[in-house]
């Protein structure tokens, strides 16, 4: 099997871990075997374990402020030295939020050999971004850190985004994210050729 990577990129609330999941779901019912690497909860693992950079990655996650670049690489880095053996389909969500990251994830995607590269884009605009997560009162979901998520998203994710648009080996796939999640799913599926 060829392995394919898939990335998802969008703004704060717009979806991506959803549509991750349920694409990891389609994958697995076309009996491919799947690696899913989600920032988030390897962030939320990581800060429960005893030591100096758990404790000073806490305090920076709960403040809201973006962890140092070298952190989510390592996390996922990790993830893929241990778990992957070359014959899985590579899903990532909540990574190359810095350029730095997507330089790094590319020259991953060059050592292992992949070769079908995905990047899917979920498009939503400011305002249905800030309303989704208005709507789903999670506790760092303040009118400040929301606003500081969507003022990052423009600031360092859409040059770490646009790091891949070019490059002729991704197939860099624009969606419309402000539809139905079912809707979403299937122009996703649909887009990729399944």
């Amino acid at each position: 099997m060829n392995s394919q990577a898939f990335v998802f990129f969008g703004r704060s609330g717009c979806g991506k871990g959803t549509q991750a999941k349920l694409l990891v779901n389609f994958l697995e019912s076309q009996r491919r075997k799947v690696l899913y690497v989600e920032t988030g909860s390897l962030f939320r693992e990581f800060i429960k374990t005893n030591n100096t950079s758990s404790m000073l990655a806490g305090n920076i996650l709960r403040e809201g402020a973006l962890i140092p670049v070298f952190l989510p690489i390592w996390l996922w880095t990790q993830t893929l030295v241990k778990n992957f053996f070359g014959k899985e389909d590579l899903v990532f969500d909540g990574v190359c939020r810095r350029e730095a990251e997507s330089i790094a994830l590319d020259s991953a995607f060059d050592f292992y050999k992949i070769e079908k590269r995905n990047i899917i884009l979920m498009n939503v605009s400011k305002d249905w971004s800030y309303a989704r997560m208005i709507e789903r009162k999670r506790a760092d979901d303040t009118p400040e850190k929301i606003q500081n998520r969507l003022d990052w998203y423009e600031k360092d994710v859409v040059p770490s985004m646009d790091y891949f648009r070019d490059k002729s080996d991704y197939n860099f796939i624009e969606i419309n994210g402000e539809q139905t999640v079912e809707n979403v799913h299937k122009d996703i599926i649909k887009v990729l050729n399944f």
